[in-house]
């Protein structure tokens, strides 16, 4: 890795760990189960949908995956908390919240990206 890369790479990564901290900052629970996480990785997962189709419709310089994809996407989205808080409930006994908290981290993710990916494809193709 260049060294302007690994600065922009830096960059993205700060900016992206300083909105995930606001977002975690203050935890919304609904019915035992922590959301902040959840939340930050759909808004990452989206996000990042969001720019797999605008890096190459806009065929971008491969320097934005670094800031974006990798550093701010990165960097904001959650999955080490994210295993933490699945082990946290398993070792408390709450297998269904366990499981619960896994199907929407992951498929909500998926569909973030997706949701994401199609949003942008039709502002595409409308403009």
């Amino acid at each position: 890795m260049k060294g302007f890369e690994f600065v922009i790479l830096g960059i993205g990564a700060l900016c992206g760990a300083f909105l995930r901290y606001k977002i975690v900052e203050y935890p919304i629970v609904l019915g035992g189960l922590t959301l902040n996480v959840l939340i930050v990785n759909i808004i990452g997962s989206f996000l990042l949908g969001v720019f797999s189709i605008l890096s190459i419709t806009w065929n971008l310089d491969p320097k934005y995956s670094f800031f974006f994809a990798i550093g701010f996407c990165g960097s904001l989205t959650t999955m080490s908390s994210f295993a933490l808080e699945v082990n946290n409930l398993l070792d408390n006994k709450q297998i269904a919240l366990a499981a619960v908290n896994v199907f929407m981290n992951v498929g909500l993710s998926i569909l973030s990206v997706l949701g994401g990916r199609v949003l942008v494809s039709i502002l595409l193709y409308v403009i």
